[in-house]
């Protein structure tokens, strides 16, 4: 199996589980009678995983090395998907959330493992296709996850909600119980494929990086005795923190609140699906006008006060048509990583490891942000919720223009 052909298996992988938790959310709160808040932790329980691990995972991968790595946390992930059986017996939502930080753990190695590799296979002044190439690996899989699981989980699911008012107390439990039990199939299937996956990785003939070297150190940083004494990398850190939790509150929402609009979980379950075919769309954009027609920077600006104009449409309409600007944010974050993330470690020289970590840390994000989401969402409604999104659209418009320019 050729290696750019593994990697980009690995980051379908990446899209596939990340983008499972959509559907868990509105089937866990049916299945586990919660609240908005309580079914929000289903992303925080992910994606806290990554700003726990970030340093962890590169103390890991300099034991094991790369390739080795990548195993490890395709097997710690199928941990994490072993952990759903148990909890779909017992209906535990406790151990939900343990089997999604668990994989979330796995994941965090494996993307710390893998990203090195696309850069290595192949000249460098190709690198960015290569990387083009894995985002739509990655969305094409988030695209089909959402779709898949939820015919599984969310089938028949208006009908079970609607009826569980009507029935005994023992009655209810049976059906709980029945709900919780789709689960099992899909993450048995998920467990299998990745132990596979894992067993192939460890036997393939991916070359391990070098990346032992020190970066250059660039002359305007040779002063710099702290990664704390760069504010735009600093600044970068919170605006990647703030698009990742736009970038989950949009994809990861969207379902519950179309069921709030009214629409019928049999049809939003698809709406997750919408807002990735939006951000794949957006990485086709990237490929063919950056930096051909437009610079970084401009695509970030743009990007912003397009997030902007997209949430104020959400908020400001209903039913179906509110439902699309939601799915639309989607095209407007989909070039918010590959923007921020160079702006913010640029110059940072021999500090430049480091920053990427802190930046890996910022995804813990899509954990906090969407908790606050749905704490809103509880106390107003779904809908005045989506206010959350504004300022931080706001901050990365200001990171744009402004904020990844400060040097001291």
């Amino acid at each position: 199996m050729k290696p750019i052909v593994i990697i980009g298996v690995l980051f379908s992988v990446f899209g596939f589980v990340t983008w499972l938790g959509s559907v868990l959310i509105p089937y866990l709160r049916i299945a586990c009678e919660l609240n908005n808040l309580q079914s929000y932790l289903v992303a925080f329980s992910f994606y806290i995983s990554y700003m726990v691990m970030a340093i962890p995972s590169g103390w890991v991968l300099k034991r094991t090395g790369y390739k080795t790595g990548m195993s490890l946390g395709l097997l710690i992930m199928a941990l994490g998907a072993l952990l759903f059986i148990p909890a779909a017996l017992t209906r535990m939502y406790s151990l939900f959330l343990s089997g999604l930080f668990v994989q979330g753990t796995g994941l965090a190695i494996l993307q710390t493992a893998s990203n090195p590799y696309i850069t290595i296979l192949g000249p460098r002044e190709s690198a960015a296709r290569r990387i083009s190439i894995m985002g739509i690996c990655n969305g094409i899989a988030g695209v089909l996850a959402p779709i898949i699981l939820g015919a599984v989980t969310l089938k028949d699911a208006d009908f079970i909600q609607q009826n569980l008012g009507h029935l005994s107390a023992a009655q209810k439990t049976a059906a709980l119980e029945a709900l919780a039990h789709r689960a099992i199939l899909p993450y048995i299937i998920i467990l299998a494929t990745l132990a596979l996956l894992a067993v192939l990785v460890f036997y393939s003939g991916l070359p391990e990086p070098d990346d032992d070297g020190e970066e250059t150190l660039p002359e305007t940083a040779t002063q710099k005795t702290s990664i704390f004494q760069f504010p735009h990398l600093l600044l970068g850190v919170i605006t990647l923190f703030l698009y990742v939790g736009v970038e989950v509150i949009a994809g990861d929402t969207i379902i519950s609140y179309g069921a709030s609009q009214g629409i019928a979980l049999s049809t939003a379950k698809f709406f997750t699906s919408c807002t990735l075919i939006s951000m794949l769309a957006g990485y086709i954009i990237g490929v063919i006008c950056i930096p051909k027609y437009i610079s970084q920077q401009q695509t970030l600006t743009l990007s912003a006060i397009l997030g902007i104009l997209l949430a104020l449409g959400a908020l400001f309409s209903s039913g179906t048509l509110s439902v699309a600007f939601v799915a639309l944010l989607g095209l407007a974050n989909s070039l918010m990583w590959p923007s921020i993330w160079p702006l913010a470690i640029a110059d940072l020289g021999r500090f430049t490891r480091t920053g990427s970590s802190l930046l890996i840390m910022a995804i813990g994000g899509g954990a906090i942000l969407p908790l606050a989401y749905g704490r809103l969402a509880d106390v107003f409604s779904p809908q005045h919720a989506y206010w959350i999104v504004v300022p931080c659209y706001l901050c990365i418009w200001y990171y744009a223009i402004a904020g990844h320019k400060i040097r001291v």
